[in-house]
């Protein structure tokens, strides 16, 4: 069997109630249901939250709430490991147990099903722990600075300092959408924040890539959206 857990606690300090925020006509959560379910992978698709409305939301959409997220890995503090060790040990305690887990973020409106799949098909045929997508950086990262309080700057890579651009190495950073993993490896792990040891990548568009953080990145995800929407569909 295999399942699609999306995360989606109540709490959010940044942009408040940001999981169930509309987003172009819908909740954002619902573009991570709906991409789980259109891709044709999961046999189940459940929501991990402590919230009734985020539940409520979530059912409307097609995904299953069976059980309410702890309060323990409801605050600030608790990580994605910690909520998917939760789900996936909730399950087995009712002997029902999956090969392949996704855990796809509920902030996620970029996510296409293609790319599930692709990142899908690598993950089965390749020899990896995890597999998650990818974006590249704009700027090469070894040309990077630090600044301190005094405006001072340093580079984290002196050693590059006169380097050609495009003579450095390619750079790439998680676009925290979501991540192929094994439960059995996850509830093997001492620590639960990490999927596992060896890591697989698809790489993404920049127009597929957007952290939701800020107020100003809903704007420009919604952006993106508008230009995937009009590229894919």
């Amino acid at each position: 069997m295999r399942i699609c857990i999306i995360p989606a606690r109540g709490g959010s300090k940044r942009i408040p109630r940001k999981n169930i925020k509309e987003f172009r006509g819908k909740p954002v959560i619902a573009y991570s249901i709906l991409a789980a379910i259109d891709s044709g992978l999961f046999d189940k698709i459940m929501v991990s939250t402590e919230d009734k409305q985020i539940a409520k939301i979530a059912t409307q959409f097609g995904a299953e709430v069976p059980f309410f997220r702890s309060t323990v890995n409801s605050n600030d503090y608790s990580g994605t490991g910690d909520v998917m060790f939760e789900v996936i040990s909730e399950y087995a305690r009712e002997n029902i147990f999956f090969d392949q887990a996704c855990c796809i973020y509920a902030t996620a409106p970029l996510i296409r099903k293609e790319r599930l799949k692709e990142a899908f098909d690598l993950f089965l045929n390749g020899n990896f722990d995890v597999v998650f997508p990818a974006g590249r950086y704009g700027s090469s990262i070894f040309r990077s600075y630090q600044a301190d309080s005094n405006g001072m700057v340093f580079m984290n890579f002196p050693e590059y300092e006169i380097s050609r651009t495009q003579d450095l190495p390619e750079a790439y950073f998680d676009a925290g959408q979501f991540y192929w993993f094994y439960p059995e490896k996850l509830i093997n792990l001492e620590n639960k924040n990490i999927f596992g040891n060896i890591k697989g990548a698809v790489l993404l568009d920049e127009h597929e890539v957007q952290d939701i953080d800020q107020p100003w990145d809903w704007e420009i995800a919604e952006l993106k959206y508008s230009y995937i929407q009009s590229k894919y569909v």
